[in-house]
């Protein structure tokens, strides 16, 4: 049973800095791709980064050059390196895992992330 736990989130200033981490249990790591998305209230979920079994990322379309996602398969982790924040990103933010060739998404509980001054 996949389980992922994030970790991370909480409030922070405008141009301030996070870094989520979200650990994965009960499937093997290194053969998912691993993503984070986030839902402000009242808007839809959207990608922020997702990163491929073989490292390359992508990042969604609203999200500026200023996140960074990467990963530790030996540690079943992945990261979202998020600087220079904005009152618009914040939202709660969800790992996600999907296994290499499906579309069989799980998901993480969520952690928020408030950018406030």
């Amino acid at each position: 049973q996949v389980q992922l736990v994030e970790r991370g989130g909480g409030l922070v200033q405008p141009g301030g800095s996070l870094k989520l981490s979200c650990v994965g249990s009960g499937f093997i790591f290194e053969n998912y791709v691993m993503g984070w998305y986030r839902q402000a209230p009242g808007k839809k979920r959207e990608l922020v980064a997702r990163i491929f079994v073989n490292g390359i990322t992508n990042y969604g379309e609203n999200v500026g050059d200023h996140f960074a996602i990467s990963r530790d398969n030996v540690k079943n982790t992945v990261y979202l390196q998020m600087d220079s924040l904005t009152p618009e990103d914040s939202a709660i933010y969800y790992c996600n895992a999907r296994p290499r060739g499906s579309i069989d998404d799980s998901w993480g509980q969520g952690t928020q992330v408030i950018v406030s001054s």
